[in-house]
C-alpha cells in the first residue's frame, strides 16, 4: 500500500517537505500491521525503527516483578519509538503493544540516518520528535511526582480523552499509578460528585 495523504500532511505541517524530500522519505517506510494485543517490540530487543501510526494505538509498558507498568499511550497519526534503544543500538526495557489493530509504517533506522545526511530537512524533524518525546517524558514525570492519582486522571480526561475512550481501565490504571479498584473508586466518587452538583 502507498504511504497515505494523512502522513504527507502530518510531515508537511512539522517540515518544509517538497514532493521529492517525500517521496524518498516514503520510499524508505515498511508497512506493518499488528494484529490487538500483538507486540511491536519486546524488552531485551533492540529498537529498529521509528514507527508512525496509520491507525490504532499503542503503549509502551515495563514489567517489574512479574506487573506491567504503562508508560504511555499512543493513537493514529503518532510517532513512536524507544529512543535509547534507537540511537544507542542497546536491548530495549520496553514492550509496545497494540491495544487495537493497528496499520503501520516503520522507518529503519539505517533509512533515517541516510535521509539525514542527504536531505538535511528531515534533520528538523527528527530533533523536532525529540523534542516531543522529552516533553512527554518531562510531563509524565512532573505528574508522578506532584499530582494525586485523581489529579492525574483528571489531567487525563481533560487533556487525553482519547485514552479515557478507547483504552481498558487497567492499562489506564498501570500508567497513572493505582491499582485498577483505586482508580474505579476514583471514577466513582467523581460521578457522584457530579451528579450531586
Amino acid at each position: 500500500m502507498p504511504a497515505s495523504e494523512s502522513l504527507y500532511a502530518q510531515l508537511q505541517a512539522l517540515i518544509p517537505l517538497t514532493a521529492e524530500d517525500f517521496a524518498a522519505f516514503a520510499a524508505a517506510l515498511q508497512p506493518r500491521q499488528l494484529r490487538k494485543k500483538e507486540l511491536l517490540l519486546r524488552e531485551g530487543e533492540i529498537c529498529q525503527h521509528v514507527a508512525y501510526i496509520e491507525s490504532g494505538c499503542l503503549r509502551y509498558f515495563y514489567t517489574v516483578e512479574g506487573e506491567e507498568h504503562t508508560g504511555q499511550f499512543f493513537f493514529e497519526h503518532g510517532w513512536y519509538t524507544d529512543y535509547d534503544s534507537f540511537l544507542r543500538h542497546v536491548p530495549s526495557t520496553q514492550n509496545i503493544q497494540a491495544l487495537e489493530p493497528c496499520r503501520l509504517w516503520l522507518l529503519p533506522h539505517a533509512d533515517l540516518y541516510r535521509l539525514y545526511a542527504e536531505r538535511p530537512v528531515f534533520e528538523r524533524f527528527g530533533r523536532l520528535m525529540a523534542e516531543h518525546a522529552f516533553q512527554g517524558l518531562r510531563t509524565r514525570n512532573d505528574a508522578l511526582l506532584n499530582l494525586t492519582p485523581e489529579q492525574r486522571y483528571l489531567r487525563l480526561v481533560a487533556e487525553r480523552p482519547k485514552v479515557v475512550a478507547r483504552v481498558p481501565q487497567h492499562y489506564i490504571a498501570s500508567h497513572l499509578g493505582p491499582k485498577p479498584e483505586s482508580l474505579s473508586r476514583i471514577r466513582k466518587r467523581l460521578l457522584d460528585n457530579r451528579r450531586l452538583s
